[in-house]
């Protein structure tokens, strides 16, 4: 009778589990799906203009290929950096720096990250703000939320993404990287609502203004460790924290290694 019992318990909790929509690996379920994400999204605290947003968001067929593509962080360190710049990304690090060291020095102090661990991660991220990105941050990041290959990684960015609508600090028709990620540095929209600095006061936190974003920067590896005036090099207390900005070992070691030539 206990046996019966537990299966028609069971029984009637499968339509709960049903109702919830699944990821998918095809743009087939999307618009199924954002209804129901719609549900948690609102549980979240998400108010009428991201809801707007999330039902606007189209399936981001670009943003797959490249999830499915990403070939460069399996590059040894030497071609990684030959690939994505370094040398360049140093040069012209040096020449801003130089040109405002007042703006840097001001961050360092606030913040305690050096110059060159900024700049090496603003070149490197979008050649200095040249390139950011040309997907639609909302479409892109929903769309990851529902791709069954990393959904639960992207879920609270896609809500970060929306509630950053409500705020007025990116609207639908933001671009950013395939991956959601936005801005002269490239944050993820959950971390760019966590970590989201107004350096310039004018009330609104703005991701594409160079102030903003880098100010941003340096309060998400301060908050997220950084000791002031300590190493940043792999073995060193900081490399810890680049870590955290960047998940590819090459990433990593490629940062250090320019924010020293950047800084010496």
């Amino acid at each position: 009778m206990k046996r019966f019992a537990i299966l028609l318990t069971l029984t009637l909790a499968l339509p709960t589990i049903a109702a919830s929509a699944p990821c998918g690996n095809t743009s087939s379920g999307f618009e199924v799906w954002k209804k129901d994400f719609a549900k948690q999204a609102k549980r979240a605290g998400v108010k009428k203009k991201g809801l707007q947003a999330l039902a606007q968001s189209q399936y981001a067929t670009r943003t797959i290929a490249a999830d499915r593509n990403q070939k460069s962080f399996k590059y040894s360190l030497d071609k990684f950096m030959r690939v994505r710049g370094a040398d360049a990304i140093v040069s012209q690090g040096r020449k801003r720096k130089a040109r405002n060291p007042q703006f840097y020095a001001a961050l360092e102090r606030q913040y305690g990250v050096p110059s060159g661990v900024l700049i090496a991660i603003h070149g490197m991220e979008t050649g200095f703000g040249n390139f950011m990105g040309d997907s639609q941050v909302v479409s892109a990041i929903t769309t990851l939320a529902y791709d069954c290959r990393r959904s639960d990684f992207f879920i609270p960015h896609a809500i970060g993404a929306l509630k950053l609508v409500d705020q007025g600090s990116i609207t639908t028709a933001t671009q950013g990287a395939k991956h959601g990620e936005l801005g002269h540095t490239q944050f993820l929209p959950g971390n760019a609502l966590t970590y989201g600095v107004d350096a310039t006061g004018d009330g609104q936190v703005d991701f594409y203004n160079m102030t903003d974003a880098l100010a941003s920067t340096a309060n998400f590896l301060r908050q997220k460790g950084w000791k002031p005036g300590r190493g940043y090099q792999p073995g060193q207390p900081n490399f810890a924290v680049i870590q955290q900005w960047n998940a590819a070992t090459v990433y990593q070691q490629s940062i250090a290694i320019m924010a020293t030539r950047i800084d010496g």
